[in-house]
């Protein structure tokens, strides 16, 4: 062995014979420094037997990994990871509206994802339906999501909710080619005059995608709202609008795509399109 009094060996070797139980001491710290990875590790295989291990030895749930501030219940709706979630939901001291980076929810990501089930579930644990800026009802608008539109709207969410530049949830799915969406926010009483900070309206945001049926369907809104404001909406005609527009498929953009302020549509022009 080599007996240079700065040999790595020869430390081991001393430290092993002071202290017999220096392995055993030390094992916490290192057990604590590992199981962050292994929480993580374990959420985005959908290991909940893994985090029920690490949940029982004290782990927080609410811890937030670096990249974008997401707690493990943002990461299960995320990586769709449905047994971590039913795990976590039931746990006592998770937080059901812990934001992301960019201010989103667990219940806005399912929204957005049109995970359904797990939105509905979030709602029913009490999931903050209204906040500033972007919510939940915005996302389940652009995705064309009718069931969790209702059931958000069944539980208090503001119809005409702004985001940061006051777009609506009925641009979004004006804009999204959502007839049915579109006509569910109108028969909750959605404002269709109203405008974001550009100044334009759900009419502007439809025929910048040409969505011929949904334009049509709102200038006729538009102008019964405008010559008899305080007139009941005919609905019963509206309902016999032909639809004349492809329904597009859910975007695969993330959330953070959407927290941004959307594109806006130019005014003057009916069949460009911007993305």
């Amino acid at each position: 062995m080599n007996d240079h009094p700065h040999d790595p060996s020869r430390r081991q070797l001393f430290a092993a014979a002071l202290l017999p139980g220096l392995e055993k001491l030390l094992e916490p710290l290192v057990r604590k420094s590992n199981s962050y990875e292994e929480w993580f590790a374990a959420i985005e295989i959908d290991d909940a037997l893994r985090c029920q291990l690490l949940l029982q030895r004290g782990f927080d749930p609410n811890t937030i990994e670096p990249e974008r501030l997401d707690t493990a219940l943002i990461l299960s709706v995320r990586y769709r990871a449905w047994k971590v979630f039913a795990l976590l939901l039931k746990h006592p001291d998770v937080q059901l509206d812990a934001r992301s980076r960019n201010g989103d929810t667990a219940l806005m990501i399912a929204a957005f994802n049109g995970d359904t089930k797990a939105a509905l579930e979030l709602i029913d644990k009490g999931a903050e339906i209204n906040r500033p800026g972007w919510t939940a009802l915005h996302y389940a608008s652009a995705v064309g999501n009718v069931v969790l539109m209702r059931k958000l709207i069944e539980n208090s969410a503001y119809i005409d909710a702004e985001s940061p530049n006051k777009t609506t949830p009925l641009m979004m799915a004006a804009r999204a080619g959502h007839l049915s969406s579109v006509q569910c926010l109108i028969d909750e009483g959605a404002d269709v005059t109203a405008k974001n900070e550009l100044g334009l309206n759900a009419i502007d945001f439809a025929k910048s995608q040409n969505h011929i049926a949904i334009i049509k369907l709102l200038e006729r809104y538009v102008e019964q709202a405008e010559t008899k404001p305080n007139a009941k909406v005919d609905t019963k005609a509206a309902h016999e609008t032909p639809s004349e527009t492809t329904q597009p498929i859910n975007s695969s953009n993330s959330p953070e795509e959407f927290y941004k302020d959307p594109p806006q549509p130019p005014v003057e022009s009916e069949t460009e399109t911007q993305k």
